[in-house]
């Protein structure tokens, strides 16, 4: 089988050379190349962008979920419901708060968190919920919600997969208590690294800015400030906001070819005897990072893709099967069947239409 995909599975997006290149050159021989006007120029156009009620640029996803938990009152020896069917930074970064991830199962169908899977395991040790939209598929958010209104714990979004997609009339990010977007190399956008914290309470803007720059106040005199709560670094700089700002101007376009890839793959993959598309509301509207297809033999997709010179693969590896959660672990039963049948297949903006005939053209073939 090839390995050098002609169609891989994800690819990174730059703006124009001619429009990035002048805005680099600017900021890095301006003398101001850490966290300033332009990182704030970036969070206002992110938020506009994106119907977000306020956007703090961080230095990565992980650290806006970071903080997201400790402003959720995750403390040591908590529980916080998340979910195995994800990245391991998810995950990881519970553990760095000194909580314990809670794996609830996921709907067979979508990947997501099964609502009723999280009930059931809401206990008096529970601060928040983790609710992952996989692959840029949004979850049962009503539910979840709802769930979380009952017991008083926070809801958390991780949208790393998600930027762009919309449950109902609102963004994605907005219905949590908190959302956080990643904007790593290889997601629907990107700064080289970076993430984007939203917050539904916009009064808590400046405890989540003290929080992301050690506990200080930006703008005021270093002999004026005190520290009463210990934050971290994980602020924005200005190199990475310029590369932010550039890719505003497109992002749109992009975004929008993931959405038309993914429908194209929804109309003519579930006419396939032996296929299934990922399943969800009528109401979500998926941004499509990946395209999820389930099959009973996942391993013989992948190899017909490869054959024709298409990456497809499952990706990730649930993270209950990582030492570091291995006291964690509890059946999964859904989770256990949708990563048997899952297989990732592209279908972003370098997916042009002769690509994704060809997928379909292989998978109707084999």
């Amino acid at each position: 089988m090839p390995t050098n995909h002609s169609v891989p599975m994800v690819k990174v997006a730059m703006p124009p050379r001619e429009r990035l290149m002048p805005a680099l050159e600017q900021v890095l021989y301006s003398g101001f190349v850490a966290e300033g006007e332009s990182v704030y120029e970036f969070e206002r156009r992110f938020a506009a962008a994106f119907e977000l009620p306020v956007a703090l640029a961080m230095s990565s996803g992980t650290a806006a979920l970071h903080v997201a938990l400790l402003m959720s009152g995750v403390r040591d020896g908590d529980e916080v419901i998340s979910t195995s069917m994800t990245a391991e930074p998810t995950n990881i970064v519970i553990l760095q708060c000194g909580a314990r991830p809670v794996f609830a199962d996921v709907d067979p169908l979508s990947g997501n968190l099964d609502p009723d899977s999280v009930r059931a395991l809401i206990g008096p040790r529970t601060s928040a919920i983790v609710v992952v939209h996989y692959a840029g598929y949004p979850a049962r958010l009503d539910e979840l919600r709802a769930i979380a209104d009952e017991h008083r714990v926070a809801l958390i979004e991780d949208a790393a997969h998600a930027l762009g997609a919309r449950y109902g009339d609102a963004a994605i990010g907005t219905l949590g208590d908190y959302g956080i977007f990643s904007l790593q190399a290889i997601k629907h956008m990107t700064t080289g690294d970076g993430g984007v914290l939203t917050l539904r309470d916009g009064s808590r803007a400046d405890e989540a800015r003290r929080l992301r720059w050690f506990g200080l106040s930006k703008g005021v005199p270093r002999t004026q400030v005190d520290i009463a709560t210990p934050g971290y670094k994980y602020n924005m700089n200005n190199v990475a906001a310029v590369i932010g700002l550039m890719q505003l101007e497109h992002i749109h376009a992009l975004i929008d070819r993931h959405i038309a890839n993914g429908r194209y793959f929804d109309e003519r993959l579930r006419r396939i005897p032996g296929l299934e598309v990922t399943s969800f509301e009528p109401r979500a509207r998926p941004s499509y990072w990946l395209y999820s297809l389930l099959s009973e033999d996942s391993d013989a997709v992948e190899a017909r893709l490869h054959s024709v010179g298409v990456a497809a693969s499952k990706l990730h590896k649930p993270n209950h099967l990582h030492s570091v959660f291995a006291t964690m672990r509890r059946p999964l039963p859904n989770l256990e069947s949708y990563y048997r049948r899952l297989t990732h297949l592209p279908c972003g903006w370098w997916v042009d239409d002769d690509d994704r005939e060809r997928i379909v053209d292989a998978l109707t073939r084999g």
